[in-house]
C-alpha cells in the first residue's frame, strides 16, 4: 500500500489572495517576508558579506519587475541593517514556482497565492528567468531610459541555447550561457556604477584591451534617488586552464622539489638586491638551473599584460573617470587617514591574537608591535610634492587569483576592487604600482603557501625553505620590474623616476601586508607569518 503524503499546512500569513504580479504591494506580505523569512535565508548565503556582524533588521529599499510577454520576476534591493550601526545593500531576484520537485535546496518561502501552493525561490535557479535576462540584453535598445536598463555591446549577437549557474561563487552569482558567455549578478550592490562594469567596459570597448574578458552587456536599475545601480555584467567566457594562483602553486612545488633532486645548497645561492631590475640574462645560471627558464618567462608575460592594462587605463583624455591625474594634498589626506585607521585596527587585532601565535609568527608579531611607531611614521611620510608620476584608475585588488591562464598567456578579470573599501574609495585614482605591489604580495603568498602545503614532502627545514623562498621572491620581483617598467616607459605612462618608484612600491607593499594581517589573524593564524614577514622585509630594507 502506497504511503500517504501529507501536505504541510501553511501559516495564515503565507496565504495571499493577491496575484503574483501585485504581491509586493501587499504590506502584510512584505512585512512577514522581510522579518520572518529573509533574515534566516540571507545569513546562510555564500554571497552574504555581513557574517562577522549582528543583523538587526532588513528593509525593502527598492523593488522592480524583470518581465517580458507575461513572465514576471521581481528584483529586490534589500537594505540589511546591523546592530553595529551600519548597513549594506543586496540584490535578490525572486520567482514563484508551483512545482514540488523544483529548487529544493534554494527555497526561500512556501506560499499560497490565489489558492495555488508553491514556493518563492531565488530566480537565478530558474532557466526561464535566466533565458529572459539573456534575451532582454540581446534586444536592448540604445539609450534605454526605462527604470530597468539593459545594454548590449555591438559585438554581442547570438541566440539563447542553454544556461547554468557557474557555481563556486562567493560574493556574486555567475550564470554561464551557451558555454560561451558569463553573466555576473552582483549581490552586494552600491548606489553607483559597479567598478567591475566600468573598468571591463572601458578596457574592452574603448581601449580594445585583449587580455580581459570582452564586455558584452549589462543590466542596471535607476533607483528612487536617480542613482544608476549595476546589477549584472555580461562578458565573454575565457576558456582557461585555471587561475594563476593554482598555476603558480604547481610550478613552485616543482621549484622546491628541485632543491633536493638537484642537490642545491641554499646558503650558497647568489643573491640579488630587492627591486633590482633584471633581464633573464642578468639572472644567475645557478638560479635558472634551480627554478627553470619557463617560470621566469611566464613572469615576463604577466609583467607585459599588467603594463598593457595600465597603459590602456592611463591613456584616456576625454572620459574624466579615467583621465590620469597627479598627486595632490587631497589624495594624501585621504590616503593617510585611511591607512592610519587601518593600521590602528591591525595593532588591536595583533594584541588580541598573540595567544594564537608561536615560533617565527610570534617573534615577528612582537617585532610588529615594537616597531609600531616606525611603521606609523612610514605611513605618514608621504610627501606628494616630491612625486612626479601620475595616478590612474587601477585594478585595486590585483592578485594571482584574479588572473586566468590560457595557452601560455594571462587574462585579467574581476575589477570590483578591495572588498573592505567603499565604492568611492575603489574609484580613487592610484599609482599603477599599487597593483604591481598587490601582485608581488601574491607571489610572496604563493611561495609560503607552497611551503606550508607540502612541508612534509621537503627534506629541508622550514627555516631553510623560507630563506630559499625569500631569495626566489627577490628574483621574481626583479624580472617582473624590468619588463613592466620598460613597457610602461615606451608608452610614455609616467610612473615616476627610479627612487619614486621604489618608494611607491615599498609604501604599497607595506599597506597591502598590513591589510592582509587582519584577515590572517582572524581566519588562519598559522599564515600570519606571511604578511608579518612582508612588513619586516619593508621595514628592514
Amino acid at each position: 500500500m502506497a504511503k500517504k503524503t501529507t501536505k504541510t499546512k501553511l501559516p495564515a500569513q503565507y496565504k495571499f489572495d493577491d496575484a503574483w504580479e501585485e504581491l509586493l504591494e501587499n504590506k502584510d506580505f512584505v512585512k512577514a517576508f522581510l522579518s520572518d523569512v529573509l533574515e534566516e535565508y540571507i545569513t546562510k548565503q555564500r554571497w552574504y558579506g555581513g557574517k562577522a556582524s549582528k543583523l538587526k533588521y532588513i528593509e525593502l529599499s527598492e523593488y522592480f519587475r524583470i518581465q517580458q510577454h507575461g513572465e514576471v520576476y521581481y528584483g529586490l534591493i534589500l537594505e540589511v541593517n546591523f546592530k553595529e550601526a551600519f548597513y549594506q545593500h543586496y540584490f535578490l531576484p525572486i520567482a514563484f514556482v508551483s512545482d514540488e520537485s523544483f529548487a529544493k535546496e534554494d527555497r526561500i518561502l512556501p506560499i499560497s497565492i490565489k489558492n495555488q501552493e508553491g514556493f518563492i525561490i531565488d530566480a537565478t535557479n530558474l532557466e526561464a528567468f535566466r533565458k529572459l535576462v539573456f534575451e532582454r540584453i540581446l534586444t536592448a535598445i540604445p539609450n534605454d531610459q526605462t527604470r530597468v536598463q539593459y545594454h548590449k555591446s555591438a559585438h554581442f549577437d547570438d541566440q539563447y541555447e542553454s544556461s547554468r549557474p557557474m557555481g563556486l561563487e562567493q560574493s556574486n552569482t555567475s550564470i554561464v550561457y551557451n558555454e560561451k558567455y558569463v553573466l555576473k549578478f552582483f549581490r552586494r550592490i552600491y548606489a553607483n556604477k559597479n567598478p567591475d562594469y566600468e573598468m571591463s567596459r572601458f578596457l574592452s570597448e574603448k581601449k580594445q584591451y585583449k587580455n580581459t574578458p570582452a564586455y558584452l552587456g549589462s543590466v542596471s536599475i535607476v533607483d528612487s534617488e536617480k542613482d544608476n545601480i549595476t546589477i549584472g555584467l555580461m562578458q565573454e567566457m575565457v576558456k582557461n586552464e585555471g587561475d594563476a594562483w593554482e598555476y603558480m602553486l604547481k610550478e613552485l612545488h616543482k621549484v622546491f622539489l628541485n632543491l633536493e633532486s638537484k642537490n642545491i645548497d641554499i646558503a650558497t645561492l647568489p643573491e640579488t638586491e630587492l627591486f633590482e631590475r633584471l633581464s633573464i640574462r642578468d639572472v644567475s645560471p645557478r638560479i635558472i638551473d634551480w627554478v627553470g627558464l619557463n617560470l621566469f618567462l611566464k613572469i615576463q608575460t604577466l609583467a607585459k599584460r599588467t603594463a598593457e592594462m595600465h597603459i590602456a587605463l592611463g591613456s584616456e583624455f576625454e572620459e574624466t573617470a579615467f583621465t590620469p591625474t597627479h598627486f595632490n594634498g587631497d589624495y594624501t589626506v585621504w590616503l593617510k587617514n585611511r591607512l592610519l585607521y587601518q593600521f590602528q585596527n591591525r595593532l588591536n587585532t595583533v594584541e588580541n591574537n598573540l595567544h594564537k601565535l608561536e615560533g617565527l609568527s610570534l617573534q615577528l608579531a612582537q617585532q610588529f608591535l615594537d616597531n609600531k611607531n616606525i611603521i606609523r611614521k612610514r605611513l605618514v611620510t608621504f610627501d606628494w610634492t616630491k612625486l612626479k608620476g601620475e595616478r590612474i584608475r587601477v585594478h585595486g585588488d590585483y592578485h594571482l587569483g584574479q588572473i586566468l591562464v590560457k595557452d601560455d598567456d594571462f587574462y585579467i578579470l574581476d575589477f570590483e576592487g578591495e572588498p573592505e573599501s567603499t565604492i568611492r574609495d575603489r574609484k580613487v585614482k592610484q599609482p599603477p604600482l599599487k597593483d604591481v605591489a598587490g601582485l608581488f604580495r601574491s607571489f610572496h603568498y604563493a611561495i609560503y603557501a607552497t611551503i606550508f602545503n607540502h612541508n612534509d614532502e621537503y627534506k629541508h627545514s622550514q627555516e631553510e625553505l623560507f630563506d630559499a623562498g625569500e631569495l626566489l621572491y627577490t628574483y621574481f620581483i626583479g624580472v617582473f620590474l624590468k619588463t613592466y617598467i620598460a613597457k610602461i616607459q615606451n608608452a610614455n605612462l609616467n610612473i615616476g623616476y627610479n627612487q619614486e618608484r621604489i618608494f611607491l612600491l615599498k609604501y604599497s607593499l607595506l599597506e597591502k601586508a598590513i591589510y592582509e594581517l587582519g584577515y590572517e589573524l582572524n581566519s588562519r593564524p598559522r599564515w600570519a607569518v606571511i604578511p608579518l614577514k612582508g612588513i619586516t622585509n619593508i621595514i628592514n630594507h
